[in-house]
């Protein structure tokens, strides 16, 4: 059963509310389907740089303002853009949050992206592109999902390249903001000491003023990606110490949720812990990487396998050839009850620890309605629980095929 509600608002907003009223903290995030996806050519990056731009005030509320408030009271802001969504939250002492959500309502609603503070907080995002380019871990990663997604927004950095940044004008960015900060693209997240009456009262004065709606330019539809064959893509990076392989396999999106589990118990079968069989073959058994891991990462449309190892460079192609031959293991040879016992056991703890305070909690409302619904959020531990091995291998030979994948491999220069 889900344990908050979800309220929809006249205007289209949807509000998702969770008094515990044994906390004295309140949580507000805020959720906005303005993610990297719904950038037009040639506007890349444009969703990052508006996130920074939100806080720089509108007309009735200066620069400075609304961060010298949260400060003040001892709360927290913060912020953060991906593909799929722009991501706002507050964090404050309940008896506070009336004196802060008016005032991030205000400036999500009504930016006023001005020209000078435009052209500085540019400056910044500049930096910021510039100091990834340092993070050889970054520059694998961004080579591996261009490979994979070419020709979609999943393929480009979030944060767009310097070229497209100096393209940009506050002109697009505030149509770009009017087009899609409105209110049906919008979910307002409250946790904590707060009753759902006051949590609705304040919701509605502090989102109800929505600026008018402006036609934008609109993304293109992308091509469905796929890998056929072993694409392959080779970096040589100065000061590069030690050398990574970057692995990744297609899987489906939020419409095959099941799938989505059931491969995020694989990633874990296969490289978290000790016993797991990548750590324990090539870390702890041949000691061929310094470490190895898998990750599933759930996206709204195409979501990804990868498994990544930090290796010497004379044991790059070793390391790659024994990551296939677990694969073929995987689908050929019967998962053990202990091994799904574990899997079971690791991935249900994580997902308790996951959702113990209002911070996580907003966190988990909000993303999933943002991609789906919100509902689905509490279906993780059942799902997992219910999987058995025969349908986890058959998954495995579906998505995680040894002669299909896209890898990254970076050597020192």
């Amino acid at each position: 059963m889900f344990p908050a509600s979800v309220v929809n608002l006249d205007n289209g907003l949807t509000l998702i509310h969770q008094e515990i009223p044994t906390t004295p903290v309140v949580v507000a995030d805020v959720w906005v389907r303005a993610g990297a996806t719904r950038e037009p050519e040639p506007w890349f990056g444009m969703a990052h740089f508006l996130e920074h731009m939100i806080f720089k005030g509108t007309t009735n509320l200066p620069p400075g303002v609304f961060d010298y408030n949260i400060e003040n009271q001892g709360g927290v802001s913060n912020a953060a853009t991906s593909y799929d969504y722009a991501h706002y939250s507050l964090t404050t002492a309940a008896a506070y949050l009336k004196d802060t959500l008016p005032h991030l309502g205000e400036m999500l609603l009504n930016a006023a992206i001005p020209e000078d503070e435009f052209s500085r907080e540019r400056d910044v995002v500049l930096e910021e592109i510039r100091s990834y380019h340092d993070d050889p871990d970054w520059l694998g990663f961004q080579s591996l999902i261009q490979s994979i997604y070419k020709n979609h927004p999943y393929g480009r950095s979030v944060l767009g390249t310097e070229q497209e940044l100096m393209l940009h004008s506050p002109e697009a960015m505030r149509c770009f903001h009017r087009a899609h900060y409105q209110p049906e693209n919008m979910t307002v997240v409250i946790v904590g000491g707060i009753d759902r009456d006051s949590a609705l009262d304040l919701v509605n004065s502090s989102f109800g003023n929505f600026a008018d709606r402006l036609d934008c330019p609109i993304s293109q539809p992308s091509q469905e990606p796929v890998i056929q064959g072993i694409h392959r893509r080779e970096l040589h990076l100065p000061r590069l110490e030690q050398g990574r392989l970057l692995m990744a396999w297609l899987a489906p999106g939020v419409e095959q949720l099941r799938t989505a589990y059931g491969l995020d118990m694989l990633s874990v079968l296969l490289a978290e812990g000790r016993t797991s069989r990548l750590v324990r073959d090539l870390r702890e058994e041949q000691q061929l990487v310094q470490g190895i891991c898998s990750n599933f990462s759930l996206q709204q449309k195409s979501s990804l396998f990868t498994i990544t190892a930090w290796v010497e460079p004379e044991h790059l192609e070793k390391v790659e050839f024994l990551i296939r031959n677990h694969l073929e293991e995987l689908q050929n040879t019967p998962i053990t009850q202990q091994e799904l016992a574990r899997t079971r056991r690791l991935l249900c703890n994580e997902y308790a620890f996951s959702t113990e305070t209002p911070n996580q909690l907003t966190g988990l409302y909000g993303y999933y309605n943002t991609i789906a619904k919100a509902e689905l959020a509490v279906t993780y531990p059942q799902q997992v629980l219910s999987f058995d091995g025969e349908e986890l291998q058959q998954l495995a030979k579906k998505y995680l095929q040894p002669e299909n994948y896209a890898i990254t491999v970076l050597k020192p220069r």
